[in-house]
């Protein structure tokens, strides 16, 4: 169906408005019929039950007024005052000393409107002033005189009109309450679902038994089904890779003796091609444990604390890293694990393929960002998507003189960092030249 622009950008501007929980917008579907109902409800109601009341009796002081008129026209006052009496109507002739009339209504007596339209029926009122809601003073003139009725205003008005909204406003709200208290033991199960599955996908696998109604039972049976699977999935792959490590070391290690008994000038050459074979070996498994999402237990620890050691423990091995501490350093609670893991691979590959690498941190609230900046050749904007993705080897672009990979330290990285909730991005930097991995790892 065609919607014109102008009509789907007010419907935009709503929607943003809009609660966008669950339980919000649940909610706002519990409240709106309710509301609507009771406006509708006391629209209809007030405006026909109470104004033709309020009509009817009017009517019936009109024809009260008629009769003490009649009396008036006579010339007898005192026949007028008793009719008066027995109609709790006030008559006295109009003195403008002692009471100044005032044809008014006050703009929100609804009512008001009904009672003026009545009274004014009679030709001999000359105005109607309703100042509050408990008198009401009505100006009569009878050949050539004013006479002034006054009278409790409950005669020509309903009383306590305001009862029934009150009793509707009371009750529509403590059922609403009640609704909402129902609503929230409904919505847990969902979020209990939702909590999991986001646990599932950050590494974590905690205990979740499907509750609610049917079809959320059906949801988090399904969800449970799937992560069995998944799991059962990852197990088995990892046997087999560890299988395949263990039948390939062997024969690795029998080259490795059959190698040891030729001579050196063609023993190296062998020998280090052995080698590689086997750190490439190790950085499959390395590669499938870390697909594992088998990256430690979380633990409260210093943030300044933590990357510090580890800058220490490479520096230690020969390679050339600088810290610079976070200004805003506290215990956060995060996998020092996989952290260790994902930024040795990235100092490493930094220092692969330049000089030195420099390392710094900032905390926010929900993540914690650590930035490896090198002053090597760095990687062209329209190839960092393919950077990240495992077994690829950017060989124009970087220098593999510094030593052979197999293209995994940047896609270890990005999986651990993507376990925790975050990501892995890859910049320009603009200190020291070379290329900037910005490691996001959610806390």
């Amino acid at each position: 169906m065609f919607v014109p622009l102008h009509l789907s950008g007010m419907f935009q501007r709503i929607k943003s408005y809009l609660p966008k929980s669950l339980y919000g917008r649940a909610a706002l579907i519990l409240v709106l019929p309710v509301v609507f109902l009771q406006l509708i409800v006391s629209v209809v109601f007030v405006q026909r039950h109470f104004e033709g009341v309020t009509q009817q009796m009017a009517e019936s002081v009109v024809s009260e007024i008629t009769l003490i008129g009649d009396a008036l026209e006579a010339k007898d006052l005192s026949e007028a005052q008793r009719l008066g009496r027995l109609l709790h109507i006030d008559v006295e002739r109009y003195d403008e000393d002692r009471f100044t009339f005032q044809d008014r209504r006050r703009f929100y007596d609804f009512s008001g409107l009904v009672v003026r339209r009545i009274l004014m029926s009679d030709t001999a009122v000359q105005g109607v002033d309703l100042p509050d809601d408990a008198w009401v003073h009505v100006n009569l003139w009878v050949k050539g005189d004013n006479f002034l009725l006054s009278f409790r205003r409950t005669k020509v008005s309903a009383s306590n009109p305001h009862q029934l909204i009150v009793n509707m406003l009371v009750f529509g709200a403590l059922f609403t309450i009640i609704a909402f208290i129902y609503l929230r033991n409904q919505l847990r199960p969902i979020k209990r679902l939702a909590k999991a599955a986001d646990a599932f996908g950050r590494g974590h696998s905690i205990p979740y038994r499907p509750t609610g109604a049917i079809e959320v039972r059906s949801a988090g049976l399904a969800f449970l089904d799937m992560r069995a699977r998944i799991e059962r999935h990852i197990e088995q792959r990892t046997m087999i890779l560890s299988g395949v490590s263990h039948d390939l070391r062997t024969p690795l290690t029998r080259l490795k003796l059959g190698l040891s008994m030729l001579e050196d000038e063609d023993r190296e050459p062998l020998e280090r091609d052995v080698e590689d074979m086997r750190r490439l070996l190790d950085e499959f498994l390395s590669f499938a444990r870390d697909q594992n999402q088998d990256n430690g237990l979380a633990e409260q620890i210093d943030v300044n604390l933590l990357l510090d050691t580890i800058v220490q423990d490479a520096q230690r091995g020969g390679i050339s890293v600088t810290f610079n501490p976070c200004p805003n350093s506290r215990t956060v609670y995060i996998r020092s694990a996989s952290v260790r893991r994902a930024l040795e691979n990235l100092i490493n590959n930094a220092v692969r393929y330049g000089d030195r690498a420099e390392v710094s941190a900032m905390l926010s609230d929900r993540s914690l960002i650590i930035n490896i900046e090198d002053n090597g050749p760095g990687i062209p904007k329209l190839k960092r998507a393919e950077a990240l993705k495992p077994f690829v080897r950017l060989d124009p672009s970087r220098n593999q003189n510094q030593g052979t990979g197999v293209g995994l330290g940047l896609s270890i990285a990005a999986d651990i960092a993507r376990s925790t909730g975050g990501g892995l991005r890859l910049l320009d930097s603009q200190r020291m030249g070379g290329l900037l991995v910005e490691l996001k790892i959610g806390i």
